[in-house]
């Protein structure tokens, strides 16, 4: 319970820093600051008012989309690093739209279970990755995630942006009808399924999910204690195989079920040896 709160307390944290320009929200407008050069690790888009830093992916999106005119360097750097670094954890510590879902998970429905069909939706969204984050931006030249799915994007800039700001509301579309409406769809599944946009669509966690294995910041298993008894991943509301695997968002939980004790983060395994150097 307390490794929980210490969860939710770093993720609202986390969601405060990354839009802590408040007075954006009143005015309607985006701030424009040197803060904006740099990326954030979790999903939080770039135009919400209160935002005073890039977002990963929608970094990663603009950079392909000018790829001819200069390489993505920095952004690729960035990204790279993050996921050297944290991997998932980012999904279950860093991420605003990971806390929203995790928020609505608490109201009391019957939920989903994890299941084989899931397991198989899961790998949606590497496509959702390969197509919208990477080939759109390079063949049409625009940010297909952002432009056209994004539920963070909608949220926290699309719908503030136009309550504010009468010119963009006039401006208003079918785009940002059917932005809505897939919004409301992901908020209310999430409702039934835990993390659902996290699980079956979000890009970033696809991408970070290629360095799980090798993150600085993972859950790993002690083999020589582990009896293989499955209460961790029967725990798990996520689609993991295994402890640390490519759907593990590293929030550590499924320590507390453990009867051989034998799950630890790699982070304090380096702390323990430093100690007993």
């Amino acid at each position: 319970m307390i490794r929980d709160h210490v969860r939710r307390l770093t993720q609202v944290i986390t969601a405060l820093l990354y839009n802590c320009h408040i007075t954006g929200f009143a005015a309607g407008s985006i701030y424009q600051g040197n803060l904006k050069t740099l990326c954030v690790p979790g999903l939080n888009c770039y135009g919400c008012p209160g935002a005073v830093f890039a977002c990963p992916i929608g970094s990663l999106q603009s950079a392909l989309a000018s790829y001819k005119f200069r390489f993505p360097y920095y952004v690729l750097g960035m990204l790279l690093l993050m996921g050297v670094l944290f991997g998932r954890f980012i999904c279950g510590f860093l991420c605003p739209f990971g806390l929203i879902q995790d928020l609505l998970d608490k109201i009391p429905t019957k939920k989903l279970q994890k299941n084989g069909i899931t397991r198989k939706l899961s790998y949606v969204k590497y496509v959702i990755l390969a197509i919208t984050v990477v080939l759109i931006p390079l063949i049409m030249l625009v940010p297909g995630f952002c432009k056209y799915i994004c539920p963070m994007g909608t949220l926290s800039a699309g719908i503030p942006i136009v309550i504010a700001n009468p010119t963009v509301r006039a401006m208003v579309g079918w785009l940002f009808s059917w932005k809505v409406l897939l919004l409301i769809a992901i908020l209310v599944s999430a409702v039934f399924i835990f993390r659902s946009f996290c699980r079956f669509l979000c890009p970033l966690g696809a991408l970070y999910s290629l360095f799980n294995r090798i993150a600085f910041a993972r859950v790993e298993v002690d083999q020589d204690r582990c009896d293989h008894c499955g209460k961790c991943t029967s725990f798990c509301r996520m689609d993991i195989r295994q402890v640390g695997d490519h759907e593990c968002i590293q929030c550590g939980e499924c320590r507390a079920v453990c009867p051989q004790e034998a799950i630890y983060r790699s982070i304090q395994s380096i702390q323990k040896t430093i100690g007993e150097k």
